[in-house]
């Protein structure tokens, strides 16, 4: 039977960041992961495979509606679907197998298969791995990293072919004629996003009154309106109730809150309201973990212990956003708990992204939080439209805003919709981490010409003292 100190299950960002922190500080670490590659969803069919079919297909509508402005013509502009999704698998590829090599270089054992805990004691758990062959390990720590699946409709019948997830949504062979997307979030924004650039017709369907109702109200208001004048058609405060998959499409009925009906017709429905943990075969029954009512591991919230002192839990099975970055964070913390260090977390600061055009960032609280804690502010705002770097590069879409104490100038959310807005976010994060002010960022340098003078500005304003408002 192989000994381990530190075993991962699950072998998505959080999981391998784990178990690379844990080598790192010395642990023997295991990781098992069912798939045939390292990455979970985010790298083999999410976050990675989307942000390179966004990647292609802002190109595409560059071509067709930009590049002429910049003296650029490139007549007639055709889209290979073939050749953009042959692009994807290789961008996933080379991650995976970048993934394969830092376990080597880590000298971390990578069992592939399922792994369900058998037995727990003091200072060792029994997993049984489930695989090409069964084996049983022992391990001083177990760290739970199963992470998540789409949530499922009711009596929606998921073919993959006319009825689809995002894992579909990704590898479709040629652009539809028109997309019906169930889910105003991250993945219907995005992939609405992608297949809208290459000329499909695409609607989205939302149960609540407005896309993304974490972002701040104002903010959120200036996203929907630019993606509308994109083309993406909304339904909101809207229901499917049913949908049938047939030769002509998909037949789809929708209700509205006052329980009227309207039919659409779709050559693709796309299926993503969400995501639910995956605990599924795990074995938390055997071994004592409590999984709470809505199907998260509990966990204690300052180290990640669940109910079994030495079995952990990170990522999308716990509380909290369900995000890559999150899950890696949580992941070093456990490692560096366990190893006598002071892992920390600071969940106040983290950063949520759509990867739309313009992206979409935020941290920290909106102004209707804000006013439901009674907590007293103000705010600074301004347009990347006035900035130089954006008016050079034509992207003039968008505004950076800034929220603040009244009383310290304490940064309290940073939202931005514009160009690169996820990478213009990073600031914001780190000034927050370090309990900045809007004070600080208005007098640091930020060079000229750059899209971060637009957070400057921002930053200014909170004060009303923008220079080039």
């Amino acid at each position: 039977m192989q000994q381990f100190d530190y075993t991962v299950i699950g072998g998505g960002p959080g999981g391998y960041v784990s178990a690379i922190r844990a080598a790192q500080l010395g642990f023997k670490v295991a990781v098992i992961e069912k798939r045939p590659t390292l990455g979970g969803t985010c790298v083999n069919v999410g976050c990675i495979p989307s942000k390179a079919l966004l990647d292609s297909s802002e190109k595409f509508h560059a071509a067709s509606h930009e590049f002429a402005d910049h003296g650029i013509n490139v007549g007639s502009v055709k889209i290979d679907v073939k050749k953009m999704m042959e692009r994807k698998v290789k961008v996933v590829k080379e991650l995976t197998d970048g993934l394969d090599f830092l376990m080597k270089k880590n000298k971390i054992t990578v069992i592939r298969g399922t792994g369900q805990m058998q037995k727990a004691s003091q200072d060792k758990v029994e997993i049984k791995v489930s695989g090409e062959t069964e084996d049983t390990i022992e391990t001083k720590y177990c760290i739970i990293a199963t992470g998540s699946v789409p949530i499922a409709i009711p009596g929606m019948e998921i073919d993959e072919k006319q009825i689809i997830t995002s894992d579909t949504a990704i590898a479709l062979e040629k652009v539809p004629e028109s997309m019906t997307i169930i889910g105003g979030g991250v993945i219907g924004l995005e992939m609405g996003s992608v297949w809208n650039r290459l000329g499909t017709k695409v609607t989205i369907v939302e149960m609540l009154p407005d896309i993304l109702m974490g972002l701040d109200g104002q903010m959120r208001q200036m996203a929907r309106r630019t993606l509308q004048k994109q083309g993406l058609d909304f339904l909101f405060e809207h229901k499917v109730t049913e949908a049938k998959a047939g030769k002509k499409g998909v037949d789809i009925k929708v209700q509205d809150k006052n329980g009227e009906e309207k039919s659409l017709n779709s050559e693709i429905l796309l299926v993503s309201v969400g995501r639910k943990p995956f605990t599924e075969g795990l074995g938390a029954e055997n071994v004592g973990v409590k999984i709470n009512d809505r199907g998260r591991v509990e966990v204690d919230p300052h180290t990640l212990q669940t109910s079994v002192p030495n079995i952990y839990a990170i990522g999308d099975v716990i509380e909290g956003p369900m995000l890559a970055h999150k899950a890696e964070e949580d992941g070093v913390m456990v490692a560096e708990n366990l190893a006598g260090k002071s892992g920390h977390v600071n969940y106040n600061t983290v950063p949520w992204i759509v990867y739309t055009w313009p992206e979409i960032a935020w941290v920290g609280k909106s102004e209707e939080e804000l006013k439901k804690e009674g907590v007293e502010y103000r705010t600074g705002k301004y347009m990347f439209r006035p900035n130089g770097r954006a008016k050079a590069m034509g992207q003039i879409d968008g505004q950076v805003k800034i929220i603040a104490d009244k009383r310290t100038d304490t940064i309290l959310g940073v939202a931005i919709v514009g160009p690169n807005g996820s990478e213009l976010l990073a600031e914001a994060v780190v000034a927050m981490e370090f309990g900045g002010s809007a004070e600080d960022i208005a007098r640091s340098f930020h060079a000229h010409p750059t899209l971060s003078e637009v957070m400057k500005e921002a930053a200014m304003d909170v004060d009303k003292r923008s220079i080039h408002s």
